[in-house]
């Protein structure tokens, strides 16, 4: 048994995930295993280098999993994610997060602490703060410049002369080095199927090199990373150019990525366990112990069954939520009460596992149903 799970599960004597108490998030770690490999293998069929999200476990064990075991080669959301993977070994962090101006001295922490840690900027207002703060013994802020390859979001537009401009200005810039160019296609987010996901894939990499070229035209030379799950779960050919790619979710998945086509849903290693506890037969209606704050409401009215698929009943919609309850009734035609007795287990497949995942304190691991352990996430920015 994997040693990091062996004093918990000493201790669990066995049990079930029928015995946890609920609302409960509980993790296939056999899923997780098998999705972390096969993103791993495209990345080696490929020829680019995998550098794993981290913002939607935030824990170590799944560090480790989607990393190989290296502890190398990260990307974080947050820089209490930042933090909590340097204190306990890791290495090469990527805070791809556009620099926030309140946090530049605990980045300089970091990247005097760390063999590598690296920054993201799209703003030359961002690389003023980076002059004010010069790295101690002659180290290097390593900079990724963040692109907007159509994604929307931050980063500087791709077509925009300024973005050339900034890629100079930072190669200019004593103590600070151009590591590379960084790319995030969230617009993949609103494709179904490979077809489209692929297409999007092809235009953020299209983008991406057609930048780096007009950069070597100029002089410089860096890396290129892009990422999103559904794009790096069907990689295009051309991906192969590029120095990195950098998706996260694939780790657990959820209903989101099956919908678009990323996965199926056989392959969401997350799900959270909730009970029955009212029969509301005058609003045809069942009373769980999972609200908002056990789920999140993220995918509100974007799916048949409401915010979650509930597991083996196709038939059963979540129709609401308050804080701790939530409302499931029938799609059509009555409730046969007698199926679900109060204190009977309902099983919530999420539409968003970064969103439900940031909900819980605590994750419950389980292999085929028996529980192993607990995984710990990292919480706060």
């Amino acid at each position: 048994m994997d040693g990091r799970y062996t004093d918990c599960a000493a201790s669990m004597k066995e049990k079930a995930l029928s015995s946890l108490c609920t609302p409960a998030l509980v993790v296939d770690v056999d899923k997780v295993k098998r999705n972390a490999q096969r993103m791993i293998e495209r990345c080696q069929n490929l020829g680019v280098q995998l550098r794993p999200h981290m913002k939607t476990h935030k824990t170590l064990e799944c560090a480790d999993i989607m990393t190989g075991g290296s502890r190398r080669c990260i990307v974080v959301s947050t820089l209490a994610e930042a933090c909590f993977y340097a204190d306990h070994g890791f290495d090469d962090i990527l805070y791809a997060y556009s620099l926030p101006f309140d946090k530049v001295e605990r980045c300089a922490d970091l990247s005097e602490r760390l063999d590598l840690f690296q920054i993201l900027l799209d703003h030359p207002h961002a690389l003023d703060e980076l002059k004010k703060r010069p790295l101690r013994d002659g180290r290097l802020w390593h900079v990724w410049l963040k692109l907007d390859c159509g994604n929307g979001r931050a980063g500087v537009l791709h077509s925009q002369p300024e973005a050339i401009r900034l890629a100079q200005a930072i190669v200019g810039t004593k103590g600070v080095e151009l590591t590379g160019v960084y790319a995030h296609c969230g617009n993949s987010y609103n494709c179904r199927g490979v077809e489209q996901i692929q297409a999007v894939a092809q235009e953020t990499t299209d983008l991406t090199l057609q930048f780096m070229e007009k950069l070597k035209a100029s002089g410089i030379t860096c890396k290129s990373s892009i990422g999103s799950t559904p794009s790096c779960s069907h990689p295009v050919k051309d991906m192969g150019k590029l120095s990195e790619v950098h998706p996260g979710n694939y780790g657990f998945y959820d209903v989101q990525q099956s919908v678009i086509g990323s996965c199926t849903l056989e392959e969401v290693a997350v799900k959270v366990l909730t009970r029955v506890i009212g029969h509301c037969p005058h609003r045809n209606q069942l009373l769980i112990d999972c609200g908002w704050c056990g789920l999140s409401l993220d995918g509100a009215g974007k799916l048949p069954t409401g915010y979650a698929v509930i597991e083996g009943h196709p038939d059963l919609k979540l129709l609401s939520m308050t804080q701790e309850h939530g409302r499931v009734e029938p799609i059509s035609g009555p409730l046969d009460y007698s199926k679900f007795p109060l204190g009977s287990l309902l099983t919530l497949i999420p539409y968003h596992s970064c969103a439900t995942a940031v909900m819980h304190p605590v994750y419950h691991v389980h292999s085929e149903g028996r529980l192993l352990g607990k995984w710990t996430p990292t919480r706060g920015w």
